[in-house]
C-alpha cells in the first residue's frame, strides 16, 4: 500500500474493491451496524492496551491500528454507498470547528514550551 493517498484516492479505491462483487455496498442500516461492530473492536483494543482489562490467553494479538483501518474502511464503504465526497466533508466539519470552536481551548503561544 503506497503511503500518502488523497482522501479521493482512498474511496475510488475502496470503491473499486466492492465493485467487483455482485452484491456491492451493503444498506445504510446495515453499514451502520458495521459501523458499530467496528467501533466496539476498537474500543477493546484500547481497553486492552490503556484500560484495566488484560487480555485473555485465547484472545488473538490485534493492534489499535488494525482496528482503525477497518472502522476507516467501513466509513469510506458507507460514504460511497450515499455518494459522500469524504474530503467535503472534512472540509465543512474543519470550517466549523474553526469558526464555532476558535476560543473554546487554550492555543500554544509562539515560543512557548509545550
Amino acid at each position: 500500500m503506497a503511503a500518502g493517498k488523497s482522501m479521493k484516492e482512498l474511496q475510488l479505491e475502496v470503491d473499486t474493491y466492492i465493485s467487483q462483487f455482485k452484491e456491492g455496498y451493503f444498506s445504510p442500516l446495515a453499514l451502520l451496524a458495521r459501523l458499530t461492530e467496528e467501533l466496539g473492536e476498537l474500543a477493546r483494543e484500547v481497553n486492552h492496551y490503556y484500560g484495566e482489562k488484560p487480555k485473555k490467553a485465547t484472545e488473538t494479538e490485534k493492534e489499535i491500528k488494525e482496528e482503525l483501518g477497518d472502522l476507516l474502511f467501513v466509513v469510506i464503504c458507507f460514504a460511497n454507498s450515499l455518494n459522500i465526497d469524504l474530503e467535503e466533508a472534512h472540509d465543512y466539519v474543519m470550517q466549523k470547528f474553526n469558526t464555532r470552536d476558535k476560543d473554546r481551548w487554550t492555543r500554544i503561544k509562539p515560543n512557548e514550551e509545550e
